[in-house]
């Protein structure tokens, strides 16, 4: 049977990525100065203006506004003529500690939370990624790699990439659509940025999936001028597909960013794709998706559940999965979580990427 899917990507200066970029800097900044920090962190962005709110219990201090213009000025967002600056934001800031009930059941090493989360693992690709979500994440790394290398000085931080893979018989045989809308300098013509995006960005970011009858969409309404937060409106935790596996995988709904490790939303998917990577590298299935649910406060999940979808023995699956320890003190202790490296993950995926722990 053939089939076609489709993920999208977005760039680090996308609204709601400076949103989760800002709240990731934020926690790294605590975790930096005191490594048991409870930190649930909230941003919005628009126009010349950041609000930051949530819970904050630590013994470390910060200095909010400092690190946010650093994460905006990292970001590209430099210019004093946009509405949107890393100099003349304006940041309002609206913290309180975490919750006393809530402080208590963490304290016990529990879950901060109930919830479920799930993590996935496919061969279909080295990176033991789905290859539609690998191939967008990809062309907005590229992107921002070349605006920032300065060679291809007209484009903006702004972007957002899809990619459309065939599928036949259950594996990945061509790339069919690849659509590209990138931010750039007002004076750069269309046919320029169509050039650039088919004869360079494409070749490199695809590798061997490139091919040049795939059909390209950039900029398919004709000018990416205005972006960002200065033309729209971000927030964090809304682009939780584009930070796992592209919509190839169930998601629990809880997103990552701003939240530290105590918050099973976060840690315990990490240590799904953790584990469900193992189960695939220790040969018992081809693809795997695991589900773990939490009830706030209680160390041992309420229950965890695999699927192989029939690449594999789902009885010998379950077994092997349930040797891990799944307490969220464990999973902590075991990625080595409480460490700022959190900044690392907001962009381009949560997944998939060597240097993260729970992809070694």
């Amino acid at each position: 049977m053939s089939f076609l899917f489709t993920s999208e990507s977005v760039s680090e200066g996308h609204p709601d990525k400076v949103c989760d970029y800002i709240a990731d800097s934020i926690l790294d900044a605590y975790l930096a100065t005191d490594p048991n920090s409870r930190v649930a962190c909230e941003v919005l962005c628009k126009d010349q203006h950041v609000a930051l709110a949530g819970e904050i219990s630590s013994r470390g201090t910060v200095d909010h506004a400092a690190v946010v213009r650093r994460a905006i000025r990292e970001i590209g967002y430099t210019d004093p003529a946009d509405a949107f600056c890393d100099e003349t934001a304006g940041i309002i800031q609206w913290f309180s500690k975490q919750a006393e009930e809530i402080s208590v059941g963490v304290d016990a090493l529990g879950a901060g939370d109930q919830g479920i989360m799930f993590g996935y693992a496919t061969t279909e690709t080295p990176e033991l990624m789905p290859l539609p979500i690998l191939l967008a994440h990809r062309l907005s790394r590229t992107l921002a790699e070349d605006r920032k290398s300065g060679k291809f000085a007209w484009l903006r931080p702004d972007a957002k990439t899809q990619v459309s893979v065939l599928y036949d018989e259950g594996a990945p045989r061509e790339v069919t659509d690849v659509v590209v809308s990138t931010q750039h300098r007002r004076d750069v013509e269309s046919e320029m940025i169509r050039d650039y995006v088919t004869q360079q960005l494409a070749p490199r970011a695809l590798g061997a999936w490139f091919r040049p009858e795939t059909r390209f969409l950039v900029n398919p309404t004709g000018s990416f001028v205005q972006g960002g937060p200065s033309a729209d409106a971000g927030v964090t935790g809304r682009k939780i597909i584009v930070d796992t596996y592209g919509g190839a995988a169930h998601h629990g709904g809880g997103a990552f960013s701003g939240k530290d490790p105590t918050k099973v939303d976060r840690s315990a998917a990490y240590f799904c794709r953790y584990v469900a990577r193992k189960l695939l590298q220790a040969g018992i299935a081809r693809r795997a998706e695991l589900q773990v649910a939490y009830s706030i406060g209680v160390a041992q999940p309420v229950s965890i559940n695999v699927d192989t979808f029939a690449t594999g023995d789902d009885t010998m699956a379950l077994e092997f999965v349930r040797k891990f320890d799944f307490r969220p003190a464990a999973i902590i202790e075991r990625l080595d979580l409480r460490r700022p490296i959190y900044r690392e993950t907001t962009n381009y995926g949560h997944f998939g990427r060597p240097q993260l722990p729970w992809e070694q």
